[in-house]
């Protein structure tokens, strides 16, 4: 007999239940008031709920039998339907499935990653890290909402082929699949069942994306108006020498080139074409360097900035604009490329070309005198270990802000001995009472509107006072090294030129725009031509037509050179902390000469013999460049200078150092002298390979 369809489930089945049972209720009270000789309502309504309650607690115990029964039933068939629809399912899906057991032994697979590899190649058995770049812990403790990130080891199929991703300070990975693991229990033993998603498409249009990203760059042809002073009717073959290079190297890689003012260009080109330059350390520069005007030895040079950081089209041209302003405050002939992950150097190994103008220095003093006389006072400091030429600079600048009319104070360590004799003279001086003052002191002077002028350095971790340059918000730099990165708070005014011989040198051309003829006392004068002196060498390394006229100006002064000559005094002690050096010295590669002092009590007395070590040994025949190392407490400091043809601030940054090009310097701490010396020797060696390659 067909079973009605109401009747076909348990809530048809309750439904007819309690109405059967309401219509025996009202037939047990209708039947109940017949027989019975009570006809009060109270009564009648009495038993009909007491009737109805017993029929809901039937209903209640008839419905759980009959929904335990379904129930049972529906298990019974439901069971085993969906153990064959699961084991069906994993088995056909497109996806790989793997099943391993908790140390990763591989007990089961699906046709899909069967299909990953060889044909007949058996995984049974077999563990998953053999085959793949990841555990089996490995992915069930991965977090990632897609799963592990992995790439197969041993597979050959080329639709399946290794992409490689590059990490920093990684190996390369291969990334194919993102792999998730879920637990499961049969048996009371616990298993892995891993499934993989094929990402190769995805991997593939990331690296499309991030290999069409733009990158924008300036290039500025560094030293073009210097070499044509004298040959003007040659410019144009110059130039068009130099920007057909520049073309042929940029349609190389379907890039785009225009020139937006003369020698300046602006370059858009893809990032899949860096890796290329980077390994080949933009050899266009090279070609570049081919080019001579006239009889000229001298070769033509470019600077370029780079900036593949993200960003829009505008960030990016303004991050390149930055990059440039960079390596022309490096000395220019390099190119500087800025990524998100930082600012890389290339290049740099030509010396710069002397092409200040007493113009540049009239505008930078002018800008420096506006901000100066809306300061409400001026702090100015050098750099650690002050020598002559940061003091000299120091003292100029004191000068500079006095005629502003602005109160000013000089940050210094009055204890250091290498400038003891300088400082005496001006110490015992009525007009510098309270001048000096220590690094702690100067911050008890600093206001929301104090001006802070760093001169001869720009490296924050070798200011006088870093605490003092964190807490000031304005500050202007005024340096000849070559910027050596980024500086973690922008100054309002930054003066680098590295073909300047000293920061005196640059002080002295802003005092001779600004003060009047006969305001810069003797000793000032005589100061300033010392720290001209030093970096200089006596004005036999690093010289031009702007380091004279500064020292004429000087000389114009009452600037005495016997008199400033004076300043470098040394006592007997010092002169035999001089001798110490020589008498451990090695050449290495037939062109640079070592001398190490490697001895306990060591003091910053020995900083500034190891520089004038490394002064003299430059007099060796047939030495091209020298190094003086010392240790002084637990810090090897490299004092290092140059004939000119070497480089040996390239060499130093390879060791966080920095500098000039033919003087530079650098402190390692915590490291033993005998690996100081070995990583210098490897950067020595890493600098060769390259200017010879």
């Amino acid at each position: 007999m067909k079973v009605p369809q109401f009747l076909s489930t348990p809530a048809g089945i309750k439904h007819f239940i309690q109405k059967a049972l309401g219509i025996l209720a009202i037939t047990g009270l209708a039947l109940t008031l017949h027989f019975s000789d009570h006809t009060d309502p109270l009564y009648a309504g009495l038993c009909f709920a007491a009737l109805y309650a017993a029929a809901l607690y039937i209903n209640s115990m008839i419905f759980r039998f009959c929904s335990f029964k379904i129930s049972s039933a529906a298990d019974e068939t439901e069971t085993p339907i969906l153990r064959s629809v699961t084991l069906d399912f994993i088995s056909k899906i497109y996806m790989p499935v793997l099943i391993c057991g908790e140390d990763g032994k591989i007990i089961w697979y699906n046709k899909a990653l069967s299909g990953l590899f060889h044909a007949g190649e058996v995984l049974y058995g077999r563990y998953i890290d053999q085959f793949c770049t990841a555990t089996a812990e490995d992915i069930m403790k991965s977090e990632e909402t897609e799963g592990l990130a992995v790439g197969l080891l041993s597979n050959t199929h080329a639709h399946f082929h290794n992409r490689l991703s590059f990490d920093e300070e990684e190996e390369a990975v291969p990334r194919n699949f993102n792999v998730k693991g879920y637990p499961i229990i049969a048996d009371e033993k616990k298993y892995c069942l891993t499934v993989w998603n094929d990402r190769a498409d995805f991997y593939d249009l990331q690296k499309r994306m991030e290999d069409s990203e733009a990158v924008v760059g300036y290039i500025l042809i560094d030293n073009l108006d210097e070499l044509l002073q004298y040959l003007q009717e040659q410019y144009r073959l110059a130039s068009a020498q130099v920007e057909d290079v520049l073309r042929r190297w940029v349609e190389g890689m379907n890039g785009l080139l225009k020139e937006y003012e003369r020698n300046k260009y602006i370059v858009v080109f893809e990032a899949k074409h860096i890796p290329a330059l980077i390994e080949s350390r933009f050899s266009v520069m090279d070609d570049i360097r081919e080019i001579r005007v006239g009889e000229s030895s001298t070769p033509v040079t470019v600077s370029m900035g780079l900036s593949l950081k993200k960003g829009t089209l505008a960030e990016k041209e303004s991050e390149a604009h930055e990059a440039l302003d960079l390596a022309l405050q490096r000395g220019g002939d390099q190119v500087v490329y800025k990524t998100a992950n930082g600012i890389e150097f290339y290049g740099g190994r030509s010396k710069s070309v002397q092409k200040r103008t007493k113009v540049r220095s009239r505008v930078i003093a002018g800008e420096l005198a506006n901000l100066i006389s809306s300061a409400s006072n001026v702090l100015i400091m050098g750099h650690r270990f002050a020598d002559h030429d940061s003091i000299g600079s120091c003292i100029g600048m004191y000068k500079f802000t006095e005629f502003c009319g602005v109160t000013a104070n000089i940050v210094i360590n009055t204890a250091d001995p290498n400038i003891r004799i300088c400082l005496d003279r001006f110490m015992s001086r009525d007009d510098y009472a309270g001048v000096f003052v220590s690094g702690p002191a100067s911050l008890d002077l600093i206001t929301s509107e104090t001006l802070l002028i760093i001169c001869d350095v720009s490296n924050p971790s070798t200011f006088e006072s870093p605490e003092l340059y964190q807490n000031v918000q304005n500050t202007v730099i005024i340096d000849h090294r070559r910027k050596t990165g980024e500086l973690a708070y922008k100054p309002v005014l930054t003066y680098i030129e590295p073909s300047a011989s000293s920061a005196s040198e640059l002080v002295s051309e802003m005092l001779e725009q600004s003060l009047p003829l006969g305001a810069l006392p003797k000793e000032e004068a005589d100061l300033l031509l010392s720290g001209i002196l030093l970096d200089t060498n006596q004005f036999t390394r690093n010289t031009g037509v702007r380091t004279f006229s500064a020292a004429l100006y000087l000389r114009s002064e009452g600037a005495s050179p016997a008199d400033a000559k004076m300043l470098f005094r040394t006592s007997l002690g010092d002169f035999m902390r001089e001798a110490k050096f020589e008498s451990n010295v090695v050449v290495y590669r037939d062109i640079i000469a070592i001398a190490v002092r490697d001895s306990e009590g060591s003091t910053a007395d020995d900083r500034i013999a190891a520089a004038k070590a490394a002064d003299r040994l430059l007099s060796v025949d047939g030495v091209m460049a020298s190094f003086a190392l010392v240790r002084i407490g637990d810090a090897s400091i490299i004092s290092a200078r140059s004939q000119g043809d070497l480089n040996v601030q390239l060499i130093l940054e390879r060791l966080k150092g920095g500098g000039h090009f033919d003087v530079a310097g650098a402190q390692m701490r915590g490291i033993p002298m005998q690996t100081a010396l070995e990583k210098l020797k490897a950067a020595i060696d890493a600098y060769l390979a390259e200017i010879d390659s």
